[in-house]
C-alpha cells in the first residue's frame, strides 16, 4: 500500500507514524524517542523524559500518555503491554 502522506512532515500534533512494544529497562534508552506511550495494562509507568526528568505515572489500561520519552524504566514500572509511538 502506498503512503499518501510520505512526503508530508508530521507536526507535533499529528499522529505517530510508528509503534513498537517496549521492554522496560533501567539502562537502555528506547531505539527512537517516543512522542507518546500506549499503556495496555494498568499500573505505574516510570520514565525518563526527553528533558531528563524521571517521573512515575499511575495509569489505567488503555491510556495514551502524550509524553516525549527516552526510556521506560524497569524499576517502578508495573504497567504492561506498553507501546512506544513515534
Amino acid at each position: 500500500m502506498s503512503d499518501q502522506w510520505a512526503s508530508q512532515s508530521t507536526g507535533i500534533n499529528g499522529p505517530a507514524r510508528n509503534a513498537a512494544s517496549v521492554t522496560p529497562s533501567d539502562g537502555t534508552d528506547l531505539p527512537d524517542t517516543a512522542r507518546a506511550l500506549y499503556i495496555g495494562g494498568a499500573g505505574d509507568v516510570a520514565v525518563i523524559t526527553v528533558g531528563g526528568q524521571t517521573e512515575t505515572f499511575t495509569v489505567p489500561a488503555g491510556l495514551l500518555l502524550p509524553l516525549c520519552v527516552e526510556r521506560v524504566l524497569a524499576t517502578g514500572t508495573t504497567a504492561t503491554a506498553i507501546k512506544a509511538m513515534w
